[in-house]
C-alpha cells in the first residue's frame, strides 16, 4: 500500500483539496486498497477546523465535496508515509527541518514536481487564503493535474 500525505500551511486550503482530488481519483480507480491518502499543515492555526468554506464552495462548484479536518504535521508522519507532497517551498523547508534522517528527506518533494509542463515543475502551488474566486479555482487546475500525474507515477511504479 502506498502511503502519500499532503501537506501546506494551515490544512484548509490546497492540502485538503489535494487529499480530495487524490481520494476521488483513487475511488474511481477501484484503487482504495493500494493507497492511504491523508493532508496536514505545518502551523497549528486551524486543528480540527474544516477546509476554509471558499474551498469546499469551490470542490463542490468541480464535483467534490471536501470533510476531513485540520491536524498539524508530526515527525511521526515521516514512518507513516511514503510519500510527502509540500505545496510550497516555505513549508516544504519547515518539514525538511522536522526530518532526522536521509530517508526521511527522500520522502519529500513539492506538489508541482508533478506538472505536466516542466517549466512549472518544481514551483509553489500558490496560496489562495487572501484571494478572490479565481485563485481557489487556479488552485483546483493545478492540483487536479498534478494529481493526475501523481497517480499516474504510481500506477506505473506498482505495474512494474
Amino acid at each position: 500500500m502506498k502511503k502519500i500525505l499532503f501537506v501546506c500551511l494551515g490544512n484548509i486550503c490546497r492540502s485538503p483539496l489535494a487529499e480530495g482530488l487524490m481520494t476521488d481519483k483513487i475511488v474511481k480507480s477501484n484503487m482504495e486498497d493500494q493507497f492511504k491518502i491523508d493532508s496536514c499543515g505545518t502551523a497549528d492555526y486551524h486543528i480540527g477546523e474544516l477546509p476554509d468554506e471558499r474551498t469546499c464552495e469551490n470542490a463542490l462548484k468541480n464535483g467534490l465535496e471536501l470533510k476531513q479536518r485540520a491536524r498539524q504535521f508530526e515527525p511521526a508522519d515521516f514512518n507513516r508515509f511514503d510519500h510527502i507532497l509540500v505545496m510550497d517551498n516555505a513549508n516544504k523547508m519547515k518539514v525538511i527541518g522536522l526530518a532526522s534522517s536521509e530517508e526521511h528527506l527522500h520522502k519529500v518533494q513539492l506538489m508541482r514536481d508533478f506538472e505536466t509542463e516542466s517549466n512549472l515543475q518544481g514551483s509553489d502551488v500558490p496560496d489562495p487564503y487572501y484571494g478572490g474566486t479565481e485563485g481557489f479555482q487556479n488552485v483546483y487546475n493545478i492540483l487536479d493535474r498534478c494529481t493526475d500525474n501523481l497517480l499516474n507515477y504510481h500506477l506505473q511504479a506498482i505495474e512494474n
